[in-house]
């Protein structure tokens, strides 16, 4: 064996880094402060809750999970998708090539399996549904929470949507209104994922008014071309152009969406033609599952302020309405020709005013709301409340945003940001397997807790070294299991090497070359810098193979990397 790959010693942690809690509770608190005081007397005066059909917002909202929302046609695998991220069954699910859900289902954490009837949870202290009540018991009836103990819920809330239908038919016999529910939750979640299914691109009249109501947050939205492995790789590349064809006619957008392709669920992939593919666009798409939580806070920020600059507009709307009304006479008249005229209202209002065309609500359904009120009652315009809504944009959030981690930010900068304590829940324990992509399983060495023998394919020489760099590794804040390339650099920087050597040490110990370490990488480049500082030992210029991690082999065969 080399002498690299045979030392008894273990590379010895870096400096651990302070812990830290989530900074998502520190910035809920100062969001609800904020919007009581500043935004929420606009609201009501304004009656922003009736026009945009969305009520005031409750501080447990604030405080709110993270929430992943699926979208898609019956039997496209919402739910299936949902089993393979929690790595069992739930509580209510049911699962079959029929339109099976037939409710809206919030998975919660909890201590023990149950369902919680939808009227029952509308009017639970601690969970954000309390808005729902305004759709009624029709709806409530199809609505249930899923309670179960799960790792992955205690950092996020799943939504599950019953299949959508096609026809005139169902739409109408669901007794509520399907796409408003939908646009509820979507201004709530903070991901929303639009499943296709690979044999079942069409695109039905309810998909299309559902994919509508989801405008405005496009940045939320991610596609998934479910059940890939069922074709060969013509038919996929033929059926991901029709699907993006598809998207591009329903979505008025000139950006393309993300779309994930694969097959998410637990079972073998039938086809392995595009295994490695499948294997990647999982990846992806659960590393952004991952760090929902760590982003939570500035989503937060982010849909607050676009609640502000629609608040803002529409006192603006409003009070130019008001204005243009008479004293006494003809209020009536008056009232139905600034309707006819909302168009020419609403490019007056943004001369005027300097704001911009994406901050008005729809015109054709505005123009509806207004038919059943009176601008007589209307309140005036108060400079005073605009300009609460200024310092928001302009002093407060900006404020706020400074307090999160950036990528100018220091450690010394960083941990000046954090209060003292530990990290609970600042990343989603996403699914992982290598034997659903024909490869062997990489953890098969558990099974021995003496290990694999050094003859083994399995076989790590840095087995042990991995079990006590874990802790460290953690307290350095992965995002989704990866340090980012700042972290990483900046604890190889702490070693105190040559930057050549810390050249070619990332080098080395990026095996992926994604720019990122997980946990393997780091304790490979962990155990280069310990050989060069604590032994002396030149850098070599390929890794042996008992140093490469089992799960990484395989890349540097097909890159043509050699072991010695």
């Amino acid at each position: 064996m080399s002498n690299w790959a045979s030392s008894s010693s273990s590379p010895r942690p870096p400096a651990a880094a302070d812990e830290v809690i989530n900074k998502t509770n520190r910035v809920s608190a100062q969001l609800k402060a904020i919007y009581k005081d500043n935004i929420l007397p606009s609201e009501k005066r304004y009656r922003y809750d009736y026009f945009y059909e969305s009520p005031f917002l409750t501080d447990v909202e604030f405080d709110a999970k993270p929430q992943v929302m699926l979208v898609g046609q019956y039997s496209v695998g919402k739910t299936s998708f949902i089993r393979y991220m929690l790595g069992r069954d739930f509580p209510g699910a049911r699962i079959g090539p029929e339109p099976t859900t037939d409710r809206f289902t919030c998975l919660i954490n909890g201590p023990e399996e149950r369902t919680i009837p939808g009227n029952a949870l509308s009017v639970h202290p601690d969970l954000p549904f309390r808005g729902l009540e305004r759709f009624g018991v029709s709806f409530l009836s199809r609505f249930e929470g899923s309670q179960l103990p799960s790792s992955v819920l205690k950092s996020i809330t799943l939504v599950d949507t019953p299949g959508i239908l096609s026809g005139e038919k169902q739409r109408v016999n669901r007794g509520y209104d399907f796409t408003k529910v939908v646009s509820w939750f979507a201004d709530r979640a903070d991901l929303i994922l639009l499943l296709f299914d690979a044999h079942k691109l069409d695109i039905s009249d309810e998909l299309k008014a559902t994919i509508d109501v989801l405008k405005g947050h496009e940045d939320k939205v991610r596609c998934i071309l479910n059940k890939a492995d069922q074709i060969n790789r013509q038919q996929l590349m033929r059926v991901y152009g029709s699907l993006l064809w598809s998207l591009g006619k329903t979505i008025n957008s000139p950006e393309v969406l993300r779309v994930y392709v694969g097959s998410f669920w637990h079972e073998p992939l039938q086809n392995m033609d595009n295994a490695e593919l499948f294997e990647s666009e999982e990846s992806d798409l659960m590393r952004d599952l991952a760090i929902l939580p760590r982003q939570s806070a500035v989503r937060k920020i982010n849909e607050l302020v676009k609640r502000i600059r629609k608040v803002k507009t529409l006192a603006y709307i409003i009070g130019h309405l008001k204005s243009q009304m008479p004293a006494v006479m003809g209020k009536d008249k008056k009232q139905q020709k600034l309707i006819g005229d909302m168009p020419n209202v609403f490019r007056t209002i943004m001369k005027k005013h300097n704001l911009a065309p994406g901050d008005f609500p729809d015109i054709n359904k505005f123009s509806e709301k207004l038919k059943d009120t009176k601008f007589s009652e209307f309140h005036s315009l108060k400079l005073d409340q605009i300009q609460l809504l200024e310092d928001c944009l302009s002093s407060h959030l900006p404020k706020l945003m400074e307090e999160l981690p950036s990528e100018k930010d220091s450690p010394e900068t960083l941990k000046a940001k954090f209060s003292t304590g530990r990290v609970d829940n600042t990343y989603v324990p996403v699914p992982t397997g290598a034997g659903k992509f024909g490869k062997a399983d990489n953890n098969a060495m558990a099974s021995n807790p003496f290990g694999a023998a050094e003859d083994a394919d399995e076989y790590w020489a840095l087995e042990e070294s991995a079990e006590r760099l874990k802790e460290s590794f953690e307290a350095l804040g992965p995002q989704g299991g990866f340090l980012s390339p700042q972290t990483a650099k900046e604890v190889l920087v702490k070693t105190g090497l040559q930057k050549e050597q810390l050249r070619q040490i990332w080098a080395l110990s990026d095996i992926d070359r994604d720019g990122y370490f997980d946990h393997h990488e780091y304790v490979v480049a962990m155990f280069l810098c310990d050989a060069v500082m604590q032994k002396g030992r030149p850098i070599p210029a390929e890794l042996p193979m008992s140093v490469i991690p089992p799960s990484k082999r395989s890349l540097l065969k097909e890159r043509g990397g050699g072991f010695f």
